[in-house]
């Protein structure tokens, strides 16, 4: 039986609840269970950074307003004429990214056939067993698959590299194929420590490994980089993460070794780079001399997620994506709608 799309939109309001510790005391102890066992699979999945993904998935995704705005925008989305068949091949650079392509599958009418990410597959099949066990109905129309076959489209995530063999594979199906992006900051000088701390989040959330992160700030020329380092000390405990500290070891050691200049506060290294990609546990910068044309630059940059600026995404919000925020700017709604 299909469920309608305000059914499915209250078993997500009760994700939300569940995911908030609004269920049996059972319930948080086995939720708490799953975030144990995720950061036993994969350390770069801390538990601070795994609430911080479950807390922004509550606040930004699942509350009803949020989803019925967001829907809005998308006449007769939930019914279509012929359900599909959509593969999803998830990333698993940080907890529970693929979760947005999940959610809006899930309300689209299709059936969902997702391959997790070796490095995220503990999260979202516990979600998807709760959604199973509230709305069986609806839970039907995903499943989890270690190989993607016989599917009428697909969305897949990856690297550069296996983006090729995506574009391959799937060349003759309705496809989303995201590469490698990332994200930049543009700093006048002129920005207050609250500021700098907002943007401290945008670079160290999740260790800097989302496509959200910022991996490169553009400053004047001049620009005095000691009070940016001091807003990014409120990242130090991350030193204390032994895979973390190895690769700032690692990457201080490339530096001196090269007599290659850089900045750091002991937790993070500053390095001048054209990249707009740093290695973990390095920030580049790169000086500007016209801002405007700067931005325009940037945002005609095919590899650049999000743009933090005065006049473009605010300081802190970058890892606080809404329903709205499409990986690569690919518009998954408008995609399951086309099908």
């Amino acid at each position: 039986m299909q469920t309608d799309i305000s059914q499915k939109i209250a078993v997500l309001e009760r994700l939300g609840a569940y995911l908030g510790g609004g269920g049996t005391e059972e319930e948080r102890e086995s939720l708490e269970t799953v975030k144990q066992l995720a950061y036993q699979h994969n350390g770069w999945f801390t538990p601070g950074f795994i609430n911080l993904a479950i807390h922004n998935i509550r606040t930004y995704f699942l509350s009803r307003p949020a989803l019925e705005q967001w829907l809005a925008q998308y006449p007769g989305f939930g019914q279509p004429a012929a359900p599909k068949k959509v593969g999803i091949v998830a990333a698993g650079n940080i907890p529970l990214v693929g979760f947005h392509d999940w959610l809006t599958g899930f309300l689209s009418g299709h059936a969902i056939r997702i391959k997790l990410s070796s490095k995220d597959n503990i999260l979202l099949p516990h979600l998807l067993q709760k959604v199973a066990e509230w709305a069986p109905e609806a839970a039907e129309i995903t499943s989890v698959q270690e190989i993607l076959k016989d599917c009428d489209a697909y969305i897949a995530t990856g690297s550069n590299n296996s983006a090729r063999y995506f574009s391959y594979y799937f060349a003759k199906y309705p496809h989303i194929i995201r590469r490698n992006r990332t994200s930049a900051a543009v700093l006048t000088g002129s920005e207050t420590p609250q500021q700098l701390e907002a943007l401290a989040d945008d670079v160290m959330l999740y260790f800097g490994l989302g496509c959200r992160n910022v991996t490169k700030v553009y400053v004047p020329e001049g620009y005095d980089f000691a009070p940016l380092l001091q807003a990014l000390e409120k990242y130090d405990y991350l030193a204390e993460h032994h895979k973390y500290k190895n690769n700032y070891d690692y990457n201080l050691a490339l530096y001196l070794l090269n007599s290659s200049p850089y900045l750091t506060n002991n937790s993070l290294l500053l390095h001048e780079s054209e990249s707009l990609f740093s290695p973990l546990s390095v920030l580049h910068y790169g000086f500007y001399r016209h801002r405007g044309e700067l931005e325009e630059q940037l945002k005609a940059n095919p590899y650049l997620q999000c743009l933090v600026a005065a006049d473009a995404i605010p300081f802190g919000q970058a890892q606080r994506p809404s329903l709205t925020d499409y990986a690569d700017g690919a518009d998954t709604a408008a995609f399951f709608a086309s099908l």
